[in-house]
């Protein structure tokens, strides 16, 4: 199927993962800059990263080269406001020229406000734990709508709440590396308290009319047999009520796009009676998806043999039709447009002797899941595709062996190299998806 014409088509990044330039500008470390070495795989960290914050330019006129009509990025929290109460107007000088460059090359820039990179200054206040954060974050929010709404339409406030809050302050493996495992509804109220918040500032202070919406990481359980209608409910029953269900899904999304409180396992309370206050008033749900929950190693299916499926390298289940459910199944429940704001898969990409990267796998997923999401937007408004990633780049605390780029990153040179899924997707582009 063709797609609709304005559908956009781009990549994603995050400003911690490619951005480097640490302490230059007037920035200040964040909570990942200041990882512990241990904390890291091989004991990297993200202080140089991808150097986006240098060769911004060229990697724009490889997004154009491309074909991309969007490209979405994070503001760094830290470029902007490096100590409390001081707004940093170099920072907002580079996103603010990033912008003016995307939309030369006839690109539209999507902006997260908040991407994981908490400034180390409001860590020290508590971070997510903290009633002060909404003050600060609301503070920094003004600033960067301010600067750059006048050119930007679409803002996505936060990325996957599920991931930075129960990761950083319960699981323990992504900063601030915390095991507080009790404060989960403490912190949840404190974070969709500021989201809201935040979303009512973008409507009163934006200067062109926002979209708005945040990005989830979410996915569904495909059914047994797809064409059942009955094991078509059982998969949409334990997409929102099983384990990666309860707590990726329904903990974050009921409270936010519904204004419903969320019970979980007996200990967990979500909203009580001032769960309305957390409802906001969004234009779209991005989607960030990578792996069915069927084969999730909490809640998943125990049956599955993983050993005989495709993965990615970081061990994830390819299975492009969860796509397809995940979309149905969220708007089905929250009825509004979608937007896949992170979508991939991380191999272990080399150049060969030609220099040339041929990452077949990621053409075939590319392929497939684009095929699905078509599938899905027979009955659901989708509003565009975010290929995760732009760039190979810093994969948190897994360091740089995770390769997500279309865009190869010699991180010994910087040289950039289009992988051939770059210009599979150019070439989908280019006819707008006619032949998936």
């Amino acid at each position: 199927m063709k797609f609709p014409e304005n559908f956009l088509w781009g990549a994603a990044t995050a400003a911690a993962q490619v951005e480097g330039g640490y302490l230059e500008g007037g920035r200040t470390p964040s909570i990942w800059d200041n990882a512990p070495a241990q904390k890291i795989r091989n004991g990297e960290n993200c202080h140089v990263a991808c150097d986006f914050y240098h060769r911004w330019r060229e990697d724009v006129a490889l997004m154009k080269e491309m074909g991309l009509k969007s490209y979405r990025f994070s503001v760094s929290w830290p470029r902007v406001m490096p100590k409390e109460g001081k707004i940093n107007e170099e920072g907002l000088k580079f996103y603010s020229d990033l912008v003016d460059e995307l939309l030369k090359a006839g690109i539209e820039p999507l902006v997260t406000l908040y991407h994981w990179d908490m400034p180390a200054w409001v860590n020290a206040y508590g971070g997510w734990e903290d009633k002060r954060i909404t003050a600060f974050f609301l503070d920094y929010a003004k600033a960067v709508v301010e600067k750059l709404s006048d050119r930007v339409t679409y803002w996505i406030t936060f990325n996957e709440p599920s991931c930075f809050l129960m990761n950083g302050y319960m699981q323990g493996v992504h900063a601030p590396f915390k095991r507080h495992y009790l404060a989960l509804p403490k912190f949840t109220k404190i974070f969709m308290r500021t989201n809201a918040e935040t979303v009512k500032l973008i409507r009163k202070l934006a200067k062109k009319p926002p979209k708005i919406g945040l990005s989830f990481a979410t996915g569904a359980f495909i059914p047994k047999d797809e064409n059942d209608p009955v094991s078509v409910e059982e998969a949409r029953q334990k997409t929102f009520h099983k384990g990666m269900g309860t707590m990726n899904n329904r903990w974050w999304m009921d409270p936010i796009l519904l204004g419903a409180p969320v019970s979980a396992y007996g200990v967990y309370r979500n909203g009580g009676k001032k769960v309305k206050e957390f409802k906001c008033d969004f234009d779209f749900i991005g989607i960030n998806h990578y792996e069915a929950f069927n084969y999730s190693l909490w809640g998943g299916d125990k049956n599955v043999d993983r050993s005989k499926l495709r993965q990615n390298s970081l061990g994830w289940v390819i299975d492009e039709r969860s796509l397809y459910w995940t979309v149905k199944f969220i708007y089905e429940r929250y009825r509004l447009p979608i937007m896949i704001t992170e979508n991939g898969v991380s191999l272990d990409d080399q150049p060969n002797e030609r220099g040339e990267v041929i990452d077949t796998e990621r053409c075939r997923a590319l392929e497939g899941f684009l095929h699905n999401l078509a599938r899905a937007m027979k009955d659901v408004p989708v509003l565009g595709y975010q290929h995760w990633s732009l760039m190979d780049n810093f994969e948190w605390a897994e360091g740089y062996e995770p390769r997500f780029g279309l865009i190869y990153v010699d991180y010994k040179t910087g040289k950039r190299t289009l992988k051939k899924s770059a210009y599979v997707y150019k070439d989908i582009i280019s006819t707008n998806g006619e032949n998936i």
